[in-house]
Formats: C-alpha cells, sequence, structure tokens
C-alpha cells in the first residue's frame, strides 16, 4: 500500500504548480503565466484607439439622444492656413489620469483580477491540505479500492487547477478588452457630438507621452481639459440615474 501512495504522490506532485505570486511582485519570465500583464490592457487599447480620431467618421450610441453639449467656453477652432483645415489634439494620458469613467474602471478590472487570484489560491491550498492529510496517514483506515479513489480524485484536482489557471487568465484578458472597447467608443461618441456642438474642427489628434503622431502642437489647439470636463459630467449624470 505504502508503494502504491508513493507512485501516486509522485504522480499528483508532477501535476502540481505552486500558487501564483501577487501581481505587484510578479517576476514572471513566462507571459502566458504572469498575471500582471493583463490590466494594462485597458491603457494600452485607449491609447492606440485614439491615435488618429477622424471625428465625423464615429458611430454609436455615445452622447446622443437630444442632449446639450455646448460649451460657452470651448476654444475657438486654430485653422491651419487662412481657410484652411481645423485641427485639435487631446492630451490622451492626462484623459485617462482624470477621466472618472477609466479610473472606476481599472479598479474594477482590479478588483476583478484580484477575485480570481484569491480563488485560485484558496483552491490549491485546499487542495495541498487535502493531499498531504492523505499521504500522512489519512489512507491507513481506507480500502484499497477507497485508496485508490482518493488518490484519482486528488490527481484530477490537479490537473484541473493547472487548466483554471490559464481559464482565469483569459476571462482576465477577455473582460478588459471588453470594457476597455466600450469606454473608448464611448469616448469617441461623445467627442463627435461634444465637437458638433462646438467648434466642429476637421481633425482632433492624439497625444501622448510614450507614442504619439503629435510632436508640438499649440496650446490653442488643446482642448483636453474641456472634454476630461463634460465627459466626467456626463459620467456623474450616469451614474446618478442608475
Amino acid at each position: 500500500m505504502e508503494e502504491n501512495i508513493t507512485n501516486q504522490e509522485e504522480q499528483v506532485i508532477n501535476n502540481i504548480e505552486e500558487p501564483k505570486q501577487e501581481v505587484e511582485s510578479c517576476e514572471c519570465k513566462s507571459e502566458k503565466k504572469c498575471g500582471c500583464k493583463y490590466l494594462p490592457i485597458v491603457n494600452c487599447i485607449l491609447l492606440v484607439g485614439l491615435i488618429l480620431l477622424y471625428i465625423f467618421h464615429f458611430t454609436g450610441i455615445g452622447a446622443k439622444g437630444g442632449k446639450s453639449l455646448a460649451n460657452a467656453d470651448a476654444k475657438a477652432p486654430v485653422a491651419v492656413g487662412e481657410g484652411g483645415v481645423k485641427i485639435a489634439y487631446i492630451n490622451t494620458d492626462t484623459l485617462m489620469a482624470k477621466y472618472q469613467y477609466a479610473i472606476d474602471l481599472q479598479k474594477q478590472l482590479k478588483d476583478f483580477q484580484t477575485a480570481k487570484e484569491n480563488s485560485y489560491k484558496q483552491q490549491m491550498a485546499q487542495f495541498q491540505n487535502d493531499y498531504q492529510a492523505y499521504v500522512q496517514g489519512g489512507g491507513e483506515k481506507m480500502t484499497l479500492s477507497q485508496q485508490q479513489a482518493k488518490e484519482k480524485e486528488l490527481t484530477d484536482r490537479a490537473n484541473r487547477l493547472q487548466s483554471l489557471e490559464g481559464e482565469y487568465a483569459q476571462q482576465i484578458t477577455e473582460k478588459t478588452m471588453q470594457e476597455s472597447e466600450k469606454m473608448t467608443q464611448a469616448v469617441y461618441n461623445f467627442i463627435r457630438e461634444y465637437n458638433a456642438q462646438n467648434q466642429q474642427f476637421d481633425i482632433i489628434l492624439s497625444k501622448s507621452f510614450s507614442s504619439s503622431p503629435v510632436l508640438y502642437g499649440n496650446e490653442g489647439m488643446n482642448i483636453t481639459d474641456e472634454i476630461v470636463k463634460g465627459l466626467n459630467e456626463e459620467y456623474a449624470k450616469v451614474k446618478e440615474n442608475k
């Protein structure tokens, strides 16, 4: 019996991985098992999505529905050349840092990720306790068939824990992308409607520190503050009506 337990013990141990570390201290070399890369997707998607925003080409639900977004303090358009194209830009780093929807979403995604990680760790800890209890004498009062059933259960649980890690990582990625896309579309729609009721720029560009087609822009073309202010006012109203 002890030889049989030893053989099964080796099988189970071979299928076990240690619980993952907290995201903040993750130093994984394998991207597939590192949870620290999922949350920043929300920033990446918005940054890429706002690189060149041709405002008259976006459709969606956003701020439409007869809402007035007129702003008496909106900056006057700056035209490139007499009678030329009217251009503005938005600093997306500032938008992400000050838009309350983005701040709340980042927290929600972080909480979702933490919940999945904690669930995995709890299941792993329970499995390790059950496994240790069995190999340290838990099977002494079992019949041979009971021992075999218990060892099969432990092996199946070890295999399940291995696949569960990947499933949780995929769920985190999918939720992050879905929620980020929803927020990005809301920003697009708001800018389109706001521009239609105020300055009516021909093109609105994205400016950011890490990746941007705009290396320099006249401050008269920077409409970041008024866009963030309008977005936060709209978001506050949405939260009140929930």
